[in-house]
């Protein structure tokens, strides 16, 4: 049996999002042309939108865009090239659907152009820090938040990750990131936290965060996993090529929802929603 998992309402702007009922699927939607999975596949608007369509027909609850690859390595992009790749497809997908739409981003003129465009929820990889302007924004517009750790940037995280104890590093560190936004005026209950899977971590940490979510989960707030096709289970499964990492994905997807996750972040919609169908369904005990 599932540990019982707790329930909260996530106010996102003009909506709420019932959370803990059962699990959320969250679309990825990189118009980028150098994401570590499919940089480059959606860069055109027209593709991004069709594909956010269809990732809302194969039961996304959330659809998460981002124009700025956080793939290790990658260098920062500018925040107007940033918008020129985001805005416009947020506005096109918001004329053709109310589901909820995240900005994923670290700058806070990028965010505020998306929420203008008609997201409703900000995720950011930096857990607020790199924009100090953030916060304010977040306040604001009552956004959403998506609180994640990260060690270092995008460019430097995989070089040598270290750390003392990650599961308590990050747990004290996330939950001082929600802490220091709350200062700032976002609501407690606008908060989700993100435990960073392969931002800054080797294969051991990342299992280490997975197999220990519950005391992340103990810090009172929601928690979202995104570890999508991502290298550590490439390393595991021996898939070199990210899109054949489907399978292990959905294992870690499964794990992660056993262990009490809300929200799963992912690029392989349909077939998270059917491993999250089955076993929110397990665990409701509902014929």
């Amino acid at each position: 049996m599932m540990p019982q998992r707790r329930t909260y309402d996530w106010p996102c702007r003009n909506r709420t999002l019932r959370l803990g009922e059962r699990t959320l699927v969250m679309g990825i939607l990189n118009v980028t042309p150098d994401s570590f999975s499919d940089g480059g596949e959606y860069i055109d608007p027209d593709k991004a939108v069709t594909h956010a369509l269809e990732m809302i027909r194969q039961g996304a609850d959330i659809i998460d865009i981002g124009g700025e690859s956080t793939r290790p390595g990658a260098a920062p992009v500018s925040a107007d090239n940033e918008i020129r790749r985001t805005a416009p497809v947020i506005e096109a997908i918001r004329r053709k659907t109310e589901l909820p739409i995240s900005i994923d981003t670290m700058k806070a003129t990028v965010a505020e152009a998306a929420l203008s465009a008609g997201a409703d929820i900000i995720n950011d990889v930096s857990g607020f820090e790199a924009d100090p302007a953030m916060a304010g924004v977040a306040a604001e517009s009552g956004a959403g938040v998506v609180l994640m750790h990260m060690k270092g940037t995008p460019r430097t995280m995989q070089e040598n990750p270290v750390y003392a104890d990650v599961v308590q590093e990050v747990v004290d560190y996330l939950a001082a990131r929600a802490g220091a936004v709350e200062q700032a005026g976002v609501a407690r209950e606008r908060i989700v936290l993100d435990p960073g899977i392969g931002f800054g971590k080797t294969l051991e940490h990342n299992l280490a965060l997975l197999r220990h979510l519950p005391e992340l989960l103990a810090a009172g707030y929601p928690v979202l996993v995104g570890a999508s096709r991502k290298r550590f289970i490439g390393q595991i499964t021996g898939r070199e090529n990210p899109e054949d990492r489907r399978a292990g994905s959905l294992g870690v997807a499964a794990w992660s929802v056993g262990a009490g996750a809300h929200i799963l972040r992912v690029h392989d919609v349909i077939d998270t929603c059917d491993v999250c169908r089955m076993l929110d369904r397990l665990e409701t005990g509902e014929p």
